[in-house]
């Protein structure tokens, strides 16, 4: 049997992916829609990225580009300094990519699969997968700034506060959310209103359970909605910090 499987944000916690592709029992039949943010946080973001590129090879793979990986992808091009991003856990990134482990041709190979991540995906059932939001009524094809895709959060608050009795034919409801059947995103934590798991408020389900603090990572069956989360990712590495780490 073949599924549709999404992943929430990673964060550099490769120890938790492993554990969590295996309680969703992955096999090569399945794909796999990843939403982004693979780096930055836990110290083993190389080693996500590594394991992504091996799915690649076995599984068919959408890989969605995350705020995160923009950053890392500058720093590894330019060498410039971001004391913003080193605090939010870009640190552990530079000292993973900067290790003597890490040869120049591995490191190139991840530059490039940094460059070649997708903004979105859209599926044929017309379901919408990407990293942060969106804010263009007509959709994310019309989305001038192309940043919003993997930064924006008010997609996400505002179906938070949207009454549920306001129905897709109400002169009401929001016209970007008419767009699509279903909208999957990560990027804003459901932990930090208070939830473990992936949340679904009118048609958007957010996937990201705060792999970067003290949550886990999801994946989600998106026609089932069945879900598997590895343990608390932090519980993998108990002598750091996640997004904080210093």
């Amino acid at each position: 049997m073949s599924r549709v499987l999404v992943i929430g944000d990673i964060h550099g916690g490769y120890k938790a992916l492993l554990q969590v592709l295996d309680k969703a029992n992955i096999t090569s039949n399945d794909t796999l829609i990843f939403l982004g943010d693979y780096v930055d946080g836990w110290s083993e973001s190389e080693k996500v990225v590594e394991c992504l590129l091996t799915l690649r090879d076995t599984n068919n793979c959408v890989f969605l580009r995350g705020n995160h990986e923009t950053l890392l992808l500058d720093w590894l091009i330019t060498k410039e300094e971001n004391s913003m991003w080193e605090f939010h856990g870009g640190l552990a990134s530079m000292k993973s990519y900067s290790s003597d482990n890490m040869g120049e041709e591995q490191r190139q190979r991840h530059i490039e699969f940094f460059k070649g991540l997708e903004n979105y995906y859209l599926d044929e059932h017309n379901r919408l997968f990407v990293h942060a939001g969106f804010t263009n009524p007509r959709g994310v094809g019309a989305e001038f700034f192309r940043e919003y895709l993997y930064w924006d959060r008010t997609l996400w608050e505002m179906v938070m506060a949207m009454d549920s009795s306001i129905k897709p034919n109400s002169v009401l409801y929001p016209k970007r959310l008419k767009q699509y059947s279903e909208i999957f995103i990560g990027h804003t934590p459901v932990t930090n209103f208070g939830f473990t798991q992936p949340t679904n408020f009118m048609n958007v389900w957010n996937i990201d359970t705060g792999a970067a603090f003290m949550g886990r990572i999801t994946v989600m069956d998106v026609d089932s909605k069945e879900y598997w989360q590895s343990d608390i990712v932090a519980d993998f590495y108990p002598n750091e910090e996640g997004r904080n780490h210093k």
